[in-house]
């Protein structure tokens, strides 16, 4: 148990290290700079440092831990509960951004910079997490600085099987988010905790369930087994090929509703149509996209 307590032990600080800056730049930065770019970034860097370590336990765990499926499951049901609770209104998702766009809720310029940060937030993750698993705390990370220059590829079955099945997580995910996007959090986080979890458990055996295109490339483009092009094909074009689908179709202006006062309740209505926006934090990003590198 004690490489577990370690793994822990990294969530909690990991969590509250990225929770600091995001106070920090909270306070310091004009809002629109921060809800661009810094808590865009310090999600992602969130986001891609838990993967990172979940993926360690999930390939490693089971025979170096004797880790089952249920404690990892749960571990990763509660990872995006506190995604939720942290992210304060971040996706970090590109994915998530890019429908924000289509549905008119963002600016051109707005998406560009959540993009960059996005980008940066999950490097920053991929560059850091090694040189804490240097320390070797636990016997999971001595194995893991092993095995580093041999890591497996997320995509286990062909490319356009793997297209269809992100496509459909990352779906069904945001239909999900649009869905929940008024209820209170107290409600949605854990259902959107819970979703990630059923899709992670799902799809996980083949393409262990990303479909988040930022974590995906920076976990597991550089992994033998596939190229560059496929696995674009399947961690990029696959949740990406979903987004037309979520543009609502217009509605039919209604006088009585407009003048309605219960049509002004609700800021995230833009023409009729209910905004996923500024929650996609606890899946966002994070939801969509974890390395869910099935070995169990």
């Amino acid at each position: 148990m004690a490489g577990l307590n370690v793994s822990l032990s990294f969530f909690l600080a990991t969590i509250a290290l990225c929770q600091a800056a995001r106070r920090a730049s909270k306070a310091l930065l004009p809002a629109g700079t921060y809800n661009s770019f810094a808590r865009e970034a310090a999600g992602a860097a969130q986001l891609g440092a838990c993967c990172l370590e979940l993926r360690v336990l999930v390939e490693l765990g089971p025979w170096a831990g004797g880790f089952g499926p249920d404690l990892l499951l749960t571990l990763l049901f509660l990872l995006f509960l506190a995604h939720g609770a942290t992210f304060d209104g971040a996706s970090a998702n590109p994915a998530v951004s890019l429908q924000e766009l289509l549905l008119a809720e963002a600016s051109v310029p707005s998406t560009l910079l959540k993009l960059v940060a996005q980008v940066l937030g999950v490097q920053a993750a991929c560059t850091l997490t090694p040189l804490y698993w240097a320390w070797e705390l636990s016997d999971l990370h001595t194995l893991q600085n092993l095995m580093a220059a041999h890591c497996s590829s997320a995509l286990r079955t062909t490319v356009l099987h793997g297209a269809l099945v992100e496509g459909a997580c990352a779906l069904v995910f945001h239909l999900t988010l649009l869905r929940l996007q008024h209820s209170l959090p107290i409600y949605r986080v854990p259902a959107v905790a819970l979703l990630v979890t059923i899709l992670a458990y799902t799809a996980g055996p083949l393409t262990s369930a990303f479909f988040n295109p930022a974590l995906a490339a920076s976990v597991t483009f550089h992994c033998s087994g596939h190229t560059l092009l496929e696995y674009a094909q399947v961690y990029w074009l696959g949740p990406l090929t979903e987004e037309p689908a979520l543009q609502p179709e217009k509605q039919v202006s209604n006088p009585q509703r407009e003048a309605s006062p219960r049509a002004w309740r609700h800021p995230g209505v833009i023409r009729g149509v209910q905004s996923p926006g500024a929650w996609a934090a606890g899946g966002g990003a994070a939801a969509a996209g974890l390395q869910w590198a099935w070995s169990l």
